[in-house]
């Protein structure tokens, strides 16, 4: 009996090599091309590694997670994003000719150099943006999964809470979260805005798993005798995921977003420096400091470009349908 088991473990785990691989690439049939076949992964790899969009996009990300990473590495000295100095430096304008120094991008309303508040604010918005990523994806995906596999009763518990949460202004939502904190941190703003935010990972990985589950791979599975949770994490999961995503990459910038704008209207991060309260902050001198708000809300649309390109470059490579 031992013998038999491991020969239908071997042969299971041969059909899902081969079968939904060649099935998601090609899109026509289930034999493999000549040589050793590639996969859905492989395939979308060749057509990043050729996309201008994913290149530049991928050079932004990564330039802004060393600025996120060490921020004092792009700023001549050593200068604090926090202290200022009003006799001196109030309202001082932009010098051009000092870059990468406390006086290239000016001072604000409380002679705090705008380039290293600037350089430090990326650290909160990514910070969010990133854990909310992770959160959402995470637990959303797993209610997804299951309740995608199993149905019944259970999709339809599942279904239904996502609904009630689905029906929740998204920034209303984390408005009303956040307001009962004293205090907010960045695991705080990142897990209220996890809370509201993870409904449609939850219906994409659902509609993906229920597709995904008809093939003929996972009923040979099911017929050679392997186990739910196999089923799940070695023919489903990998199979059903490539939506999800997507839907990840291009939502990120969303969070980053959301953060700065919670930020803003004074709901936000209390203990961070973050984009959002500079860009409130410069508001208030619209008429003769217009940079104080110009250079973070600048540094914020390149932000969430970036990733809104990396989410499109992702989605246009793993999308059957552009290939």
């Amino acid at each position: 009996m031992p013998e038999l088991t491991s020969k239908t473990d071997t042969a299971v785990a041969a059909s899902a090599a081969i079968a939904p691989d060649a099935l998601v690439a090609t899109g026509e049939s289930a034999e493999p091309a000549p040589g050793k076949p590639r996969s859905l992964w492989s395939d979308a790899w060749h057509d990043l590694r050729r996309s201008p969009m994913f290149v530049i996009s991928s050079l932004l990300i990564l330039l802004l997670v060393v600025i996120c990473a060490e921020p004092d590495l792009f700023i001549s000295g050593s200068v604090s994003p926090r202290d200022g100095d009003l006799t001196r430096h109030f309202l001082q304008k932009p010098q051009l000719g000092h870059v990468f120094s406390a006086e290239w991008l000016g001072y604000d309303h409380q002679g705090r150099s705008v380039y290293a508040r600037l350089l430090h604010g990326s650290r909160a918005s990514i910070v969010v943006g990133v854990s909310v990523t992770v959160l959402v994806t995470l637990f959303g995906g797993l209610l997804g999964l299951v309740s995608g596999y199993f149905g019944g009763w259970l999709d339809s518990l599942v279904s239904r809470i996502t609904d009630v949460f689905f029906g929740i202004p998204f920034m209303l939502g984390a408005m009303v979260i956040l307001n009962t904190f004293s205090e907010r941190t960045v695991p705080v703003v990142a897990l209220a805005l996890a809370v509201i935010g993870w409904t449609q990972v939850a219906r994409v990985m659902r509609g993906s798993v229920i597709t995904v589950k008809q093939a003929d791979y996972v009923t040979a599975a099911k017929a050679l005798g392997s186990g739910t949770w196999r089923i799940l994490l070695k023919h489903i999961l990998p199979n059903a995921v490539a939506p999800v995503i997507v839907v990840a990459t291009i939502g990120l910038g969303g969070y980053i977003t959301a953060e700065a704008t919670l930020s803003f209207l004074g709901i936000g991060l209390t203990d961070s420096i973050s984009w959002g309260q500079d860009i409130a902050a410069g508001k208030d001198y619209l008429r003769n400091a217009q940079y104080i708000l110009f250079f973070p809300a600048a540094m914020l649309s390149v932000t969430v470009l970036a990733f809104l390109m990396f989410g499109d470059a992702v989605r246009n490579a793993l999308d059957p349908k552009t290939r």
